[in-house]
Protein backbone atom coordinates (compact mmCIF):
# COMPACT_ATOMS: atom_id res chain seq x y z
CA UNK A 1 0.00 0.00 0.00
CA UNK A 2 1.27 3.35 -1.03
CA UNK A 3 1.83 5.97 1.90
CA UNK A 4 0.66 9.62 1.97
CA UNK A 5 2.87 11.77 3.93
CA UNK A 6 1.86 14.97 2.62
CA UNK A 7 -1.37 16.21 1.59
CA UNK A 8 -0.71 19.46 0.05
CA UNK A 9 0.59 19.25 -3.92
CA UNK A 10 4.07 19.82 -4.59
CA UNK A 11 2.27 22.98 -6.94
CA UNK A 12 3.75 25.60 -4.72
CA UNK A 13 2.97 28.59 -7.36
CA UNK A 14 -0.26 28.30 -9.09
CA UNK A 15 0.36 29.39 -12.94
CA UNK A 16 -3.04 29.83 -13.73
CA UNK A 17 -4.42 31.33 -10.40
CA UNK A 18 -6.95 33.78 -10.44
CA UNK A 19 -5.28 36.79 -8.25
CA UNK A 20 -8.48 38.85 -8.56
CA UNK A 21 -6.02 41.62 -11.21
CA UNK A 22 -5.60 39.12 -14.19
CA UNK A 23 -5.21 35.50 -14.76
CA UNK A 24 -1.49 34.06 -14.75
CA UNK A 25 -1.54 32.29 -17.61
CA UNK A 26 2.04 32.01 -19.33
CA UNK A 27 1.52 33.94 -22.76
CA UNK A 28 -1.55 35.74 -21.68
CA UNK A 29 -0.51 39.42 -21.36
CA UNK A 30 -0.99 40.82 -17.72
CA UNK A 31 -3.17 44.01 -19.19
CA UNK A 32 -3.73 45.95 -16.00
CA UNK A 33 -0.66 48.27 -15.05
CA UNK A 34 0.91 48.07 -11.22
CA UNK A 35 0.73 51.01 -9.85
CA UNK A 36 3.86 52.81 -8.52
CA UNK A 37 2.51 52.74 -5.09
CA UNK A 38 2.24 49.12 -4.83
CA UNK A 39 6.82 49.28 -4.71
CA UNK A 40 8.29 50.01 -1.68
CA UNK A 41 11.05 52.26 -3.15
CA UNK A 42 8.34 54.38 -3.92
CA UNK A 43 7.91 57.55 -6.50
CA UNK A 44 9.54 56.53 -9.92
CA UNK A 45 7.73 59.09 -11.82
CA UNK A 46 9.91 60.62 -15.15
CA UNK A 47 10.76 63.84 -12.71
CA UNK A 48 12.31 61.74 -10.24
CA UNK A 49 14.54 59.80 -12.59
CA UNK A 50 18.06 60.55 -13.85
CA UNK A 51 18.01 61.15 -17.91
CA UNK A 52 20.26 58.34 -19.78
CA UNK A 53 23.26 59.57 -21.75
CA UNK A 54 22.51 57.43 -24.25
CA UNK A 55 26.72 56.58 -23.87
CA UNK A 56 26.58 53.06 -22.25
CA UNK A 57 29.85 51.47 -20.78
CA UNK A 58 30.15 47.62 -20.08
CA UNK A 59 32.42 46.55 -17.11
CA UNK A 60 32.79 43.53 -15.48
CA UNK A 61 34.15 42.06 -12.13
CA UNK A 62 34.05 38.35 -10.70
CA UNK A 63 33.04 37.89 -7.25
CA UNK A 64 33.79 34.81 -4.90
CA UNK A 65 31.48 34.00 -2.35
CA UNK A 66 32.04 31.12 0.83
CA UNK A 67 29.24 28.88 1.19
CA UNK A 68 28.07 27.80 5.19
CA UNK A 69 29.46 24.54 4.38
CA UNK A 70 30.85 22.33 1.85
CA UNK A 71 27.36 21.54 -0.72
CA UNK A 72 27.90 18.15 -2.49
CA UNK A 73 25.88 16.56 -5.35
CA UNK A 74 26.32 13.51 -7.30
CA UNK A 75 30.49 13.97 -9.03
CA UNK A 76 31.00 16.77 -7.19
CA UNK A 77 31.44 19.63 -4.18
CA UNK A 78 31.47 22.85 -3.62
CA UNK A 79 33.08 25.05 -0.69
CA UNK A 80 32.76 28.41 -2.34
CA UNK A 81 30.60 29.87 -5.60
CA UNK A 82 32.09 32.36 -7.91
CA UNK A 83 30.47 34.82 -10.40
CA UNK A 84 30.98 36.93 -13.58
CA UNK A 85 28.94 40.87 -12.44
CA UNK A 86 28.12 42.48 -15.56
CA UNK A 87 27.42 46.54 -14.78
CA UNK A 88 25.97 48.72 -17.41
CA UNK A 89 25.94 52.61 -16.94
CA UNK A 90 24.08 55.02 -18.76
CA UNK A 91 24.91 58.28 -17.37
CA UNK A 92 23.50 57.60 -13.47
CA UNK A 93 21.74 54.86 -14.21
CA UNK A 94 23.06 51.38 -13.95
CA UNK A 95 22.07 47.77 -14.61
CA UNK A 96 23.77 45.05 -13.67
CA UNK A 97 23.32 40.95 -14.05
CA UNK A 98 25.11 37.99 -12.51
CA UNK A 99 26.02 34.85 -13.35
CA UNK A 100 27.74 31.57 -12.34
CA UNK A 101 28.00 29.77 -15.87
CA UNK A 102 26.98 25.99 -16.52
CA UNK A 103 30.15 23.86 -15.35
CA UNK A 104 29.01 20.81 -16.92
CA UNK A 105 29.65 22.11 -20.14
CA UNK A 106 33.10 23.90 -18.98
CA UNK A 107 31.93 27.21 -18.49
CA UNK A 108 34.72 29.28 -15.91
CA UNK A 109 35.36 32.73 -15.09
CA UNK A 110 37.44 33.15 -17.93
CA UNK A 111 35.81 31.73 -20.73
CA UNK A 112 32.49 33.74 -19.92
CA UNK A 113 34.94 36.88 -19.64
CA UNK A 114 36.34 36.53 -22.83
CA UNK A 115 32.54 35.83 -24.08
CA UNK A 116 31.48 39.03 -22.47
CA UNK A 117 34.53 41.11 -23.58
CA UNK A 118 33.83 39.52 -27.55
CA UNK A 119 30.94 42.00 -27.50
CA UNK A 120 31.26 44.41 -25.30
CA UNK A 121 31.03 47.30 -28.07
CA UNK A 122 28.14 45.76 -29.57
CA UNK A 123 26.50 46.24 -26.33
CA UNK A 124 27.50 49.60 -25.39
CA UNK A 125 26.97 50.49 -29.02
CA UNK A 126 22.62 49.71 -28.01
CA UNK A 127 22.67 45.90 -28.42
CA UNK A 128 19.14 44.54 -27.50
CA UNK A 129 18.41 41.80 -25.83
CA UNK A 130 16.45 39.74 -28.74
CA UNK A 131 19.37 40.89 -31.15
CA UNK A 132 22.15 39.29 -28.07
CA UNK A 133 20.34 35.80 -28.70
CA UNK A 134 22.16 35.74 -31.99
CA UNK A 135 24.86 37.55 -31.23
CA UNK A 136 26.29 34.68 -28.07
CA UNK A 137 25.00 31.51 -27.29
CA UNK A 138 22.81 30.28 -24.71
CA UNK A 139 25.37 30.33 -21.21
CA UNK A 140 26.31 32.24 -18.23
CA UNK A 141 27.93 35.36 -20.47
CA UNK A 142 24.94 35.64 -22.25
CA UNK A 143 22.73 35.06 -18.77
CA UNK A 144 25.11 38.44 -16.97
CA UNK A 145 24.60 40.68 -20.25
CA UNK A 146 20.70 39.90 -20.28
CA UNK A 147 20.05 40.43 -16.84
CA UNK A 148 22.07 43.95 -17.04
CA UNK A 149 20.24 45.07 -19.60
CA UNK A 150 16.02 43.96 -18.35
CA UNK A 151 17.66 46.14 -15.35
CA UNK A 152 18.71 49.20 -16.66
CA UNK A 153 15.83 49.17 -18.90
CA UNK A 154 13.66 49.25 -16.28
CA UNK A 155 15.84 52.09 -14.95
CA UNK A 156 15.91 54.10 -18.45
CA UNK A 157 12.03 53.23 -18.46
CA UNK A 158 10.86 54.43 -15.23
CA UNK A 159 9.27 51.17 -15.10
CA UNK A 160 9.58 48.15 -13.03
CA UNK A 161 10.62 44.52 -14.45
CA UNK A 162 6.87 43.65 -13.54
CA UNK A 163 5.77 45.85 -15.79
CA UNK A 164 7.94 45.53 -18.59
CA UNK A 165 7.32 41.50 -18.47
CA UNK A 166 3.61 41.83 -17.62
CA UNK A 167 3.96 39.43 -15.05
CA UNK A 168 1.77 40.16 -11.56
CA UNK A 169 4.36 39.41 -8.75
CA UNK A 170 4.13 37.96 -5.43
CA UNK A 171 6.05 35.79 -2.60
CA UNK A 172 6.83 31.76 -3.75
CA UNK A 173 7.68 28.94 -1.77
CA UNK A 174 11.34 27.95 -2.71
CA UNK A 175 12.75 24.63 -1.70
CA UNK A 176 15.74 24.32 0.76
CA UNK A 177 18.61 21.83 -0.57
CA UNK A 178 19.94 19.26 0.93
CA UNK A 179 23.18 18.20 -0.15
CA UNK A 180 24.84 14.82 0.03
CA UNK A 181 26.49 13.22 3.53
CA UNK A 182 28.19 10.51 4.43
CA UNK A 183 25.36 8.60 6.06
CA UNK A 184 21.08 8.90 5.77
CA UNK A 185 21.32 9.75 9.89
CA UNK A 186 23.36 12.90 9.13
CA UNK A 187 21.13 13.83 5.62
CA UNK A 188 18.01 13.24 8.13
CA UNK A 189 19.52 15.48 10.74
CA UNK A 190 19.59 18.79 7.94
CA UNK A 191 16.40 17.89 7.06
CA UNK A 192 15.45 17.86 10.36
CA UNK A 193 17.20 21.11 11.03
CA UNK A 194 15.15 22.71 8.20
CA UNK A 195 11.92 22.80 9.67
CA UNK A 196 11.00 25.63 8.85
CA UNK A 197 11.14 24.45 5.16
CA UNK A 198 8.06 23.17 3.65
CA UNK A 199 9.73 22.11 0.73
CA UNK A 200 12.96 19.96 0.38
CA UNK A 201 15.51 19.17 -2.44
CA UNK A 202 17.42 16.21 -1.59
CA UNK A 203 20.83 15.70 -3.56
CA UNK A 204 21.12 11.70 -4.39
CA UNK A 205 24.19 9.84 -6.40
CA UNK A 206 23.82 6.00 -6.55
CA UNK A 207 25.10 5.39 -3.13
CA UNK A 208 21.95 4.34 -0.62
CA UNK A 209 19.37 6.44 -2.20
CA UNK A 210 16.67 4.79 -1.06
CA UNK A 211 17.67 4.76 2.52
CA UNK A 212 18.07 8.39 2.52
CA UNK A 213 15.46 8.80 1.35
CA UNK A 214 13.70 7.13 3.89
CA UNK A 215 15.39 9.03 6.44
CA UNK A 216 14.45 12.12 5.68
CA UNK A 217 11.08 11.14 5.35
CA UNK A 218 11.02 9.60 8.67
CA UNK A 219 12.70 13.09 10.10
CA UNK A 220 10.03 15.33 8.06
CA UNK A 221 6.93 12.86 7.83
CA UNK A 222 5.17 16.71 7.01
CA UNK A 223 7.76 18.07 3.71
CA UNK A 224 7.41 17.91 -0.18
CA UNK A 225 10.28 16.13 -0.71
CA UNK A 226 11.79 16.54 -4.48
CA UNK A 227 14.95 14.81 -5.58
CA UNK A 228 18.02 15.78 -7.80
CA UNK A 229 20.08 12.83 -8.91
CA UNK A 230 22.55 15.48 -11.54
CA UNK A 231 22.69 12.57 -13.80
CA UNK A 232 23.64 10.43 -11.16
CA UNK A 233 21.78 6.96 -11.79
CA UNK A 234 21.43 4.55 -15.15
CA UNK A 235 18.11 3.54 -16.12
CA UNK A 236 18.11 -0.18 -14.71
CA UNK A 237 18.54 1.99 -11.39
CA UNK A 238 15.80 4.46 -11.35
CA UNK A 239 13.87 1.33 -12.27
CA UNK A 240 14.83 0.05 -8.73
CA UNK A 241 14.19 3.17 -6.98
CA UNK A 242 10.74 4.38 -8.11
CA UNK A 243 9.04 1.94 -6.39
CA UNK A 244 10.39 3.40 -3.21
CA UNK A 245 9.96 7.00 -4.46
CA UNK A 246 6.46 6.29 -4.91
CA UNK A 247 5.98 4.57 -1.47
CA UNK A 248 7.60 7.52 0.38
CA UNK A 249 5.64 10.07 -1.40
CA UNK A 250 8.58 11.52 -3.71
CA UNK A 251 6.80 14.70 -5.66
CA UNK A 252 9.40 14.48 -8.33
CA UNK A 253 12.99 13.38 -9.80
CA UNK A 254 15.23 15.64 -11.32
CA UNK A 255 17.60 14.76 -14.13
CA UNK A 256 18.13 10.85 -13.09
CA UNK A 257 20.29 9.56 -16.34
CA UNK A 258 23.03 11.47 -18.19
CA UNK A 259 22.72 14.04 -20.16
CA UNK A 260 22.52 12.58 -24.03
CA UNK A 261 22.25 9.15 -22.57
CA UNK A 262 18.27 8.89 -21.17
CA UNK A 263 16.74 8.06 -24.21
CA UNK A 264 15.56 4.94 -22.49
CA UNK A 265 12.75 7.54 -21.35
CA UNK A 266 11.34 8.09 -24.73
CA UNK A 267 8.12 5.81 -23.97
CA UNK A 268 8.43 5.35 -20.39
CA UNK A 269 5.59 6.02 -18.38
CA UNK A 270 7.00 6.88 -14.57
CA UNK A 271 5.35 6.88 -11.73
CA UNK A 272 7.23 10.22 -9.95
CA UNK A 273 7.19 12.83 -12.36
CA UNK A 274 10.46 12.93 -13.85
CA UNK A 275 12.45 17.08 -14.42
CA UNK A 276 14.86 17.38 -17.40
CA UNK A 277 17.42 20.21 -16.28
CA UNK A 278 20.96 19.18 -18.08
CA UNK A 279 19.10 17.53 -20.52
CA UNK A 280 17.10 21.03 -21.64
CA UNK A 281 19.34 24.01 -22.03
CA UNK A 282 17.30 26.19 -23.76
CA UNK A 283 14.28 26.52 -26.42
CA UNK A 284 16.28 24.64 -28.97
CA UNK A 285 16.25 21.30 -26.84
CA UNK A 286 12.83 21.19 -25.57
CA UNK A 287 11.60 19.07 -27.94
CA UNK A 288 13.38 16.08 -27.03
CA UNK A 289 13.07 16.88 -23.54
CA UNK A 290 9.32 16.93 -23.86
CA UNK A 291 9.69 13.32 -25.25
CA UNK A 292 11.54 12.08 -22.43
CA UNK A 293 10.33 14.29 -18.97
CA UNK A 294 7.20 15.95 -17.99
CA UNK A 295 8.86 19.15 -16.07
CA UNK A 296 11.39 21.17 -16.96
CA UNK A 297 13.68 22.75 -14.96
CA UNK A 298 14.76 26.26 -16.44
CA UNK A 299 17.76 28.05 -15.25
CA UNK A 300 19.04 31.36 -16.74
CA UNK A 301 22.36 30.72 -16.94
CA UNK A 302 21.54 27.55 -19.01
CA UNK A 303 19.32 29.33 -21.24
CA UNK A 304 21.62 32.78 -21.72
CA UNK A 305 19.27 34.86 -19.26
CA UNK A 306 15.75 36.09 -18.84
CA UNK A 307 14.90 36.52 -22.22
CA UNK A 308 15.16 33.22 -23.27
CA UNK A 309 14.12 31.27 -19.97
CA UNK A 310 10.51 33.60 -20.27
CA UNK A 311 10.72 32.33 -23.93
CA UNK A 312 11.62 28.75 -22.82
CA UNK A 313 8.75 28.64 -19.99
CA UNK A 314 5.78 29.68 -22.58
CA UNK A 315 6.95 27.22 -25.18
CA UNK A 316 6.67 24.02 -22.66
CA UNK A 317 3.77 25.06 -21.09
CA UNK A 318 2.48 25.14 -24.78
CA UNK A 319 3.52 21.39 -24.81
CA UNK A 320 1.83 20.62 -21.78
CA UNK A 321 4.99 20.57 -19.53
CA UNK A 322 4.85 21.71 -15.85
CA UNK A 323 8.04 24.14 -14.98
CA UNK A 324 10.73 24.60 -12.27
CA UNK A 325 12.62 27.76 -11.76
CA UNK A 326 15.89 26.24 -10.54
CA UNK A 327 19.27 28.20 -10.18
CA UNK A 328 23.15 27.92 -9.48
CA UNK A 329 24.56 29.08 -6.59
CA UNK A 330 24.46 32.18 -6.49
CA UNK A 331 24.06 35.29 -4.63
CA UNK A 332 20.33 37.55 -4.69
CA UNK A 333 21.47 39.66 -8.06
CA UNK A 334 21.19 36.07 -9.77
CA UNK A 335 18.43 34.84 -7.71
CA UNK A 336 16.64 38.45 -8.44
CA UNK A 337 15.72 37.72 -12.69
CA UNK A 338 15.14 33.97 -11.53
CA UNK A 339 12.61 35.25 -9.16
CA UNK A 340 10.44 36.89 -12.03
CA UNK A 341 10.51 33.21 -14.03
CA UNK A 342 9.11 31.75 -10.90
CA UNK A 343 6.15 33.23 -10.73
CA UNK A 344 5.51 31.01 -13.80
CA UNK A 345 6.43 27.93 -12.76
CA UNK A 346 4.77 24.80 -10.24
CA UNK A 347 8.41 24.34 -8.18
CA UNK A 348 10.56 26.85 -7.43
CA UNK A 349 14.54 26.63 -6.29
CA UNK A 350 16.32 29.90 -5.28
CA UNK A 351 17.88 29.26 -1.82
CA UNK A 352 21.35 30.12 -2.98
CA UNK A 353 21.48 32.74 -0.89
CA UNK A 354 20.45 30.49 2.01
CA UNK A 355 23.54 28.65 1.39
CA UNK A 356 26.15 31.75 1.45
CA UNK A 357 28.17 32.90 4.45
CA UNK A 358 26.95 36.68 2.68
CA UNK A 359 25.08 38.48 0.55
CA UNK A 360 23.98 41.35 -1.12
CA UNK A 361 22.87 43.91 1.47
CA UNK A 362 19.10 44.85 0.26
CA UNK A 363 18.88 41.44 -1.53
CA UNK A 364 16.07 38.79 -1.41
CA UNK A 365 14.01 38.23 1.81
CA UNK A 366 13.11 35.19 2.90
CA UNK A 367 10.88 33.98 5.80
CA UNK A 368 8.89 30.19 6.26
CA UNK A 369 10.69 28.96 3.07
CA UNK A 370 9.00 32.16 0.71
CA UNK A 371 10.74 34.12 -1.24
CA UNK A 372 9.38 37.68 -1.04
CA UNK A 373 9.65 40.50 -3.67
CA UNK A 374 12.95 42.26 -3.96
CA UNK A 375 12.66 46.14 -3.64
CA UNK A 376 13.32 47.84 -7.24
CA UNK A 377 16.23 49.75 -5.95
CA UNK A 378 18.24 46.05 -5.89
CA UNK A 379 17.56 44.79 -8.88
CA UNK A 380 14.66 45.37 -12.07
Amino acid sequence: MKMRYVNSPILANDATKEDGRAKRIIGVSMRLPIPYSDYPDGDCSASKRTRPTGLMKLSTTTDERRLKQPFRISGDVWTSTESVVVTLQDGDLVGRGEAQGVSYLGETLATMLDQIAAVSKRVEGGLSRIELLDVLPSGGARNAIDCALWDLEAKRSGKSIWQLTEIIPKPVQTVFTIGIESSPEEMANKARDASCYPALKVKLDQNTPVERLAAIRNARPDAVIVVDVNEGWTFAQLLRVLPACEELDISMIEQPLPRGADEELEGFTSPVTLAADESCLDSKELEQACRRYSMINIKLDKTGGLTEALRLAQAAKEKGCKLMAGSMVGTSLSMAPSFVLAQLCDIVDLDGPLLLQDDYPGGLRYSAGKVHIFDRGFWG
